[in-house]
């Protein structure tokens, strides 16, 4: 595994994930609920941030960050211009944490059990790039549903 490959995943898609809140056509349409779809373009972004923060800036960054949760889902309307600039922090957060790392801190153990069993930081980290990914590719969706 290779650092410099994680920081330019967690880059490219961060910054994928800001230009998806800025191509929403209205700030509403970030917050509207489709039916089937579970969440909002909105409180989707919310979750990665506070995902992303709370895993890697918290717990592998010693940022100080503590995670709400539930806010991530519950929490609706929050402005365009304050989802951009947590996502232009959370990239800065991701960067800098991933970039003190050594290779060899990839093989050791998470500091805490999120699953069931541990796991290296490094298996975790991927995990955390798909997870990124795999929400990434709901906004997109959710966005261009309502741009039709």
């Amino acid at each position: 595994m290779n650092i410099a490959n994680l920081r330019q995943l967690f880059k490219r898609d961060l910054n994928k994930l800001k230009a998806e809140v800025e191509a929403y056509t209205t700030e509403d349409k970030l917050w509207l609920p489709l039916e089937g779809i579970s969440n909002c373009g909105g409180n989707l972004c919310l979750h990665l941030v506070g995902n992303l923060n709370a895993f890697i800036g918290a717990e592998i960054g010693n940022s100080g960050y503590i995670r709400h949760r539930e806010l991530e889902f519950s929490q609706k309307d929050v402005p365009k211009v304050a989802l951009i600039s947590q996502i232009e922090n959370t990239i800065l957060i991701v960067d800098s944490t991933l970039e003190s790392l050594s290779e060899e801190d990839l093989c050791n153990e998470y500091p805490i059990v999120v699953f069931k069993e541990k796991m290296t930081t490094g298996y975790f980290l991927m995990h955390l790039a798909t997870h990124l990914a795999y929400h990434l590719g709901q906004v997109n969706y959710h966005r261009r549903l309502l741009d039709q």
